[in-house]
């Protein structure tokens, strides 16, 4: 299972949200291309980027250290957060980044991931950010009436790669995943599903390795690495696919519940 360490952008600064709310934002550092550096060289094999002044305004805000962050490390780079239009997706991948997330477009215009899967195969995520169990858009600030899971569905016909699933209430808090609407959303479809929201300790990814099998194949981790409830080095060892793969004997016996 991939573990994806977040950096969430709040005016050029790295910075983590409690349950989506921007009132309660939490600055952890002012350098987020440090951050990425950081994460690259304890072995993340994916980072996970927010555009989080983009997902409010509808535009990106934060592509200087988007690009910058881009140029600083060699590994594969996704980004959601303003994605609205084909013009703004086709920029971001000529500054070299690898994956668009695309959340609020995939419900107010689903033909925009039909279009930009088949100009771009394999490179176009949708992410579906729910509060109870239905879609949220615009940076969280509004709930539609659109089922998370049903989204998913359409979304997987219209040749979308994989589905990022975070669950608001948990985003933030440290509290664990919802195992259960993942178990849900990764039956429902065929392509990968990436975890976001609640992990705060091994024990939680602990919980998220069955469904494996299931079809969840990563999870993104925010809070907990920036807070260092969790370390990214342990977190790969014990679940991982990054360049840790020796599982420490305090692991080996662990048990999932």
């Amino acid at each position: 299972m991939e573990v994806i360490p977040a950096i969430d952008l709040l005016k050029g600064r790295c910075v983590r949200l409690y349950q989506g709310d921007y009132d309660q934002s939490e600055v952890f550092d002012d350098n987020p291309v440090a951050v990425a550096r950081q994460w690259a060289e304890q072995g993340a094999t994916r980072l996970h980027l927010v555009d989080l002044d983009g997902a409010k305004s509808g535009q990106p805000e934060n592509w200087q250290a988007i690009e910058a962050i881009v140029r600083a490390v060699d590994i594969p780079i996704e980004v959601g957060g303003g994605l609205r239009d084909q013009q703004r997706v086709t920029e971001l991948f000529k500054l070299g980044v690898r994956y668009a997330i695309l959340g609020t477009a995939a419900v107010d215009n689903p033909e925009l991931v039909s279009e930009l899967s088949q100009q771009f195969p394999g490179q176009i995520i949708v992410g579906i950010d729910a509060r109870d169990g239905k879609v949220a858009t615009r940076g969280w600030l509004e709930t539609s009436a659109v089922d998370a899971v049903e989204l998913a569905q359409q979304m997987e016909q219209r040749g979308a790669a994989a589905v990022i699933y975070t669950d608001i209430k948990r985003d933030g808090t440290l509290k664990g995943p919802n195992v259960e609407a993942l178990r849900t959303m990764a039956q429902a479809v065929s392509m990968p599903v990436i975890a976001s929201g609640g992990v705060g300790a091994l024990r939680d990814l602990l919980k998220l390795l069955p469904l494996e099998t299931q079809g969840v194949s990563g999870v993104i981790v925010g809070r907990a690495l920036y807070t260092k409830d969790l370390s990214l080095k342990e977190a790969i060892r014990a679940v991982g696919n990054g360049r840790w793969q020796d599982v420490p004997p305090s692991l080996g016996d662990s048990t999932i519940v």
